[in-house]
């Protein structure tokens, strides 16, 4: 007996269908309306610095990006609390609580090596031919060889 593979679906279709990513849907759509709602009482600057990350059992966590935005947004807890609670969906909220989570800062990714030129290549390889110490001067020599051809102008 020989097992045949499901046919290909697609991502759509996936998304609707399979329970777990239909609920992973559903709560990040969720989480994405409550955002709007949110931005929608935040000051226009802090909005970039500030994301839901969960809504439940009475407590709003908003991350904030940024720490002097939060500080400020703490300062104004209260008022952003009382003009949440006037939506349907935030009726129940008892609590605000906000995170400080820096963006992750990107991870350096190192380039090409830069190319050396065939002139500075001639000055390792005539440097390597006063070099006494014959490890160095082999260092040398195999620098010089990753020299670019010159440039035709």
């Amino acid at each position: 007996m020989s097992l045949r593979p499901l046919p290909a679906k697609a991502p759509a279709s996936l998304l609707r269908e399979a329970k777990p990513l239909k609920a992973l849907f559903g709560e990040a759509r969720r989480l994405d309306r409550l955002q709007q709602l949110v931005e929608t009482q935040l000051q226009p600057a802090a909005r970039e610095y500030c994301r839901v990350a969960s809504w439940r059992d009475g407590i709003l966590l908003l991350i904030v990006t940024d720490g002097h935005w939060a500080t400020r947004l703490r300062y104004q807890q209260r008022r952003l609390q009382r003009q949440l609670q006037a939506m349907e969906e935030f009726r129940d909220l008892g609590r605000i609580q906000f995170k400080v989570q820096p963006p992750e800062a990107p991870r350096h990714k190192p380039g090409p090596a830069p190319a050396l030129s065939t002139r500075a290549a001639d000055n390792l390889h005539e440097t390597a031919q006063g070099i006494a110490d014959p490890r160095l001067k082999a260092a040398l020599e195999r620098l010089a060889r990753h020299a670019r051809p010159a440039e035709e102008g």
